[in-house]
């Protein structure tokens, strides 16, 4: 999984595969789900990310986390 965060345009970026997306839908408003060709979610996009994200500069990851 790679997560990036731009700040200039603010948003932050899950890509949880590395395929190509094939179709993008916005759930939820500045909630973009990427899908690929076979329907899983590729990535996520959320827009605005400074005003819907805690620090989205920063990831803590957590191994084995229940």
């Amino acid at each position: 999984m790679k997560v990036r965060y731009d700040p200039k345009s603010d948003t932050l970026t899950l890509v949880f595969r590395s395929t190509p997306v094939h179709e993008s839908d916005e759930d939820k408003p500045e909630m973009v789900l990427g899908y690929d060709r076979e329907g899983n979610v590729a990535g996520i996009e959320i827009l605005d990310a400074s005003k819907r994200v805690e620090n989205p500069q920063t990831v803590e990851f957590v191994a084995g986390a229940a």
